[in-house]
């Protein structure tokens, strides 16, 4: 019998989840859809209610792509309906949820694969047979730029213990780096955060993380940039050097084939390539960063419909360099 699925959050991001279930073909039978705003002309039955939908279709699998805050009910209602998930990215917000869905996930014996897609790049097992040595140092940086109508796109843009440059746009990255130095806590944490605009998250930003074990990870990124930086990983060793670009399977300049769908892989029963557990040190910072302080305000310049910080692809670059701060190798223009 094909198995079925239900997606959870049909609408935005979760499109692009709707056409990799379409590229399966007959391999599984998407059956119901649930979504709070309105669906016109959809031919499959469409839920505003989730536990509606689980209770009358029990699919098999469920894909939630749904606000970052809302993941957790979702996610512990079909796990106890039955059901196995791909659970979009911040899979939880902080480490009491995680331990939440954990312990819900061994009593039902489910399966949960987030959607850190990074995870499924070829140039994580490519990096792991490099001879790099003891690893010391990762270092990341992105540079984008994101229009007015990015913080407007959802009523939880922008806000407060949902959002930020670094727990959702770079999020891949960040997952990524902390994944290559296997980088779990204790540890110490410098950040810096920053905002051009009137929301209450980061859109530039940048840390430093030191373990009690394994590699320095620091992070630098801006969604304020008219220069781009795709979101480049350098990873450092006592033997040697690699570069990372996740987001073209770049491995030291060279597109590697293969990244494994994360759909695929859990459809097909074998082990996860990104179950919760894996995602523990992502959750563990993504707590201490909405924890923080609030960001500071600087100005940049009006860009079309959006702002940009004049100089900070340079910055951000540096500070991934040095493995510094972005206030460690220049000054940022404060709003007055």
């Amino acid at each position: 019998m094909t198995p079925t699925i239900a997606l959870i959050g049909a609408a935005g991001h979760g499109r692009r989840h709707r056409q990799h279930i379409a590229e399966l073909g007959d391999r599984v039978r998407l059956v119901a859809l649930g979504e709070v705003q309105p669906m016109f002309g959809e031919a499959l039955p469409v839920y505003t209610d989730h536990r509606l939908l689980l209770a009358e279709h029990k699919p098999d699998y469920v894909v939630i792509c749904t606000p970052p805050h809302t993941h957790l009910r979702i996610a512990l209602d079909a796990v106890r309906a039955g059901a196995d998930l791909l659970l979009e990215k911040p899979p939880v917000l902080d480490l009491d949820a995680h331990q939440q869905l954990s312990a819900a996930l061994a009593e039902t014996g489910r399966r949960c694969q987030v959607g850190f897609q990074a995870l499924g790049s070829p140039t994580l097992p490519a990096l792991a047979a490099l001879d790099l040595g003891e690893l010391t140092h990762i270092a990341v940086a992105g540079a984008w730029w994101r229009p007015a109508s990015y913080w407007t796109r959802s009523p939880w843009a922008g806000r407060r213990a949902v959002d930020g440059a670094l727990v959702n746009p770079f999020a891949h990255a960040l997952m990524q780096a902390l994944d290559i130095g296997r980088v779990r806590p204790p540890w110490t944490l410098e950040l810096e955060r920053f905002r051009t605009r009137d929301i209450e998250v980061e859109d530039t930003a940048a840390l430093r993380l030191t373990p009690a074990e394994g590699p320095v990870v620091t992070v630098a990124v801006t969604l304020a940039s008219t220069g781009f930086i795709a979101g480049d990983i350098t990873v450092t060793g006592t033997r040697g050097r690699a570069h990372v670009v996740y987001p073209q399977d770049r491995l030291d300049g060279v597109a590697l084939p293969g990244r494994i769908s994360l759909l695929e892989n859990l459809l097909s029963g074998d082990p996860l390539i990104a179950p919760l557990e894996r995602t523990l040190p992502f959750t563990a910072l993504a707590e201490q960063i909405m924890a923080s302080p609030d960001p500071v305000p600087i100005t940049g310049v009006a860009v079309d419909d959006g702002i940009a910080i004049p100089g900070i692809a340079d910055l951000v670059r540096a500070a991934a360099e040095r493995h510094a701060l972005l206030t460690e190798v220049g000054d940022l223009p404060c709003a007055s």
